[in-house]
């Protein structure tokens, strides 16, 4: 103990950080008591979000983080839940938030992609992204609140990940479909196809669901949130009003998925009497049910299970499933049909405003990008355009070019010692002679007009100035009166 070197020196310290928490720090390690004391003069004299970003971990920095978040939708936080309990915390918890930076976080989400998911498969890319993206909201807070400086997790890149879209169930994809089995992640139905399972499921209790879903595009939570006191039958229109959707198997109803999700959606004749079947059936069940003396709820829903009570929107899926396996046509998902409905109603002519405000998106871009599939005949109906509007063009473009080359082609020559054809002349209107020159004071010695010499065409009939002899030309010639020239060739 005598020795100056036997042991270390430590600091033990408090202060507040900028959340208004007492942070406490021990250090140690030094080997002297003025290098504790220097280095616990630096710490207390570092910001404040310096002490805050060395001293809160990832692990307690998430949970805070999810406290904070009191006005996220139920789903929403069950899934950042899940991400942040079983993924980030047992791979970033132990870090420091001061620690955290792009190469860091690289290393660690290829670490995650090698590990597999609850059900034994490899983490996907999708599953990845959503990683991601609640990390990077996780860090946004720490960058608003100033404990970091900037957000690393905006460097990073998932592989492989590529924003789903819908394909459309053509001839070719059905074949492959009845070979191999494999199907897109997100298909459409042709209107021929949804017709054959509108037909199969014509008796089923939901069929008002089905179709109302597949030709106007609500939601799932949408449908089974749909009250009758929110539908007009006479005027044909239904307003969407709240959303009944599920947080694990929790059922949670509330507003409607974002703002322009409250709408009203108008209604065809066919779907006024398909809703009106529907609630001539549920009167009848109800009748039944209660002559038989079992229990009936009266709880105001459009679609409900036996005794009246709402639908449960996981039992709409699943009886989705089971009525598509059947009908033996390829497979879609329940939220598929919203994306049919979409590009069924863009072929049949709506706009992407009429679309925009049917699917209740707060963006054209949405509807535009991700919910409107071009469907096999509007892309006929385009290339035919396309091809006519070229074809056109190039007619137009040859018969201009025939037209000006019938207009600069050259009149055939005449034959020689034959007079050129003349077309005949136009009716003229008499003129009025000059007495002074009669056909009597014309030389005698002037032919008649005949052709001018071929082999000048553009002369000029008279030039003034004196006339040049040529060398194979002789005087005789040049006094001959004009008419009488030799004719050249």
């Amino acid at each position: 103990m005598g020795d100056r070197t036997h042991g270390t020196w430590h600091f033990h310290c408090s202060a507040r950080n900028v959340l208004g928490r007492s942070e406490r720090v021990r250090r140690g390690g030094f080997p002297s008591q003025a290098a504790a004391r220097r280095a616990r003069d630096e710490w207390l004299a570092a910001t404040q979000a310096q002490r805050t970003a060395g001293g809160w971990t990832v692990q307690r920095w998430l949970r805070h983080w999810l406290e904070q978040h009191t006005r996220i939708r139920p789903t929403t936080r069950l899934h950042y839940t899940r991400d942040v309990e079983r993924v980030l915390i047992p791979h970033l918890g132990p870090y420091r938030l001061a620690d955290l930076d792009a190469r860091l976080l690289r290393t660690v989400f290829d670490q995650i992609a090698q590990t597999t998911n609850t059900k034994g498969l490899p983490q996907s890319a999708s599953a990845m992204q959503h990683l991601r993206t609640t990390l990077r909201a996780a860090l946004n807070l720490a960058v608003k609140h100033g404990l970091i400086d900037g957000n690393p997790a905006r460097h990073i890149t998932v592989a492989g990940y590529r924003k789903p879209h819908a394909q459309v169930w053509t001839d070719d994809r059905v074949h492959a479909w009845h070979t191999t089995g494999e199907h897109p992640t997100v298909a459409v139905w042709t209107a021929p196809q949804l017709g054959a399972f509108l037909d199969t499921v014509t008796d089923d209790p939901l069929f008002a669901f089905w179709w109302l879903t597949a030709l106007r595009g609500l939601r799932r939570g949408e449908m089974c949130g749909l009250r009758w006191t929110e539908i007009d039958l006479d005027r044909g229109v239904l307003y969407v009003e709240r959303n009944r959707t599920t947080a694990g198997y929790q059922v949670i109803e509330g507003d409607p998925k974002t703002a322009a999700g409250r709408r009203p959606v108008a209604l065809d004749k066919r779907t006024i009497q398909v809703l009106r079947d529907h609630r001539q059936r549920q009167r009848d069940q109800q009748s039944r049910r209660q002559a038989a003396g079992k229990t009936w709820v009266d709880s105001g829903y459009v679609f409900v299970r036996k005794d009246g009570s709402p639908l449960h929107p996981g039992y709409a899926s699943g009886r989705f499933r089971l009525l598509v396996k059947r009908a033996g046509i390829p497979p879609v998902r329940l939220h598929d049909l919203r994306h049919g409905a979409a590009s069924l109603a863009h072929e049949a002519g709506a706009d992407l405003k009429t679309l925009q405000d049917m699917l209740g998106h707060s963006s054209i871009v949405v509807t535009a990008d991700t919910y409107t599939s071009v469907l096999p005949h509007a892309q006929r109906r385009c290339a035919d355009a396309t091809a006519h509007l070229v074809l056109a063009a190039a007619h137009r473009t040859r018969a201009k070019i025939r037209k000006n080359g019938r207009r600069n082609r050259p009149q055939p020559r005449p034959a020689a010692h034959t007079p050129a054809r003349r077309a005949p002349a136009k009716a003229k209107k008499p003129q009025v002679t000059n007495p002074r020159r009669s056909p009597s004071s014309r030389n005698v010695m002037t032919p008649e007009w005949h052709p001018r010499d071929t082999h000048r065409p553009n002369r000029p009939d008279s030039r003034k100035g004196p006339n040049r002899v040529p060398a194979a030309r002789t005087p005789y010639d040049l006094a001959r009166p004009k008419g009488l020239e030799p004719l050249t060739f």
